[in-house]
């Protein structure tokens, strides 16, 4: 057996696509965390903090889905250009976001009014 093929020695990215192998605490971790910010969410419509609710819990749903893709998709331990095209999705969701807010924002008076 070969070196490129040798998974005896604890090289999960060695041979034909193995997984990486996330320690079970680490997971419990993520899953707590993850417990813990869907209170969060749910605290946040206990609370009125005007137009910034929106922001909040868009805030706290982009922390849950990172935390999912980063362990429980296992894209902390892919390649780093994985990472970048998931930053860039982030991102260009966060743009049509706030593009589809502001034309909303724009016309809530029209809205009121009628």
């Amino acid at each position: 057996m070969d070196d490129a093929h040798d998974y005896s020695r604890g090289d999960s990215h060695a041979g034909h696509g193995m997984g990486h192998v996330v320690p079970m605490p680490i997971l419990t971790a993520v899953f707590v965390i993850l417990l813990v910010a869907t209170f969060f969410t749910v605290a946040a419509t206990w609370v009125d903090l005007g137009e910034f609710n929106l922001w909040f819990a868009l805030g706290i749903a982009t922390f849950k889905a990172s935390l999912v893709a980063l362990y429980f998709m296992h894209l902390r331990y892919d390649q780093p250009f994985n990472a970048l095209v998931f930053v860039a999705a982030l991102g260009f969701l966060t743009l049509f976001l706030v593009f589809t807010l502001i034309d909303t924002f724009q016309y809530q008076s029209d809205i009121t009014n009628w």
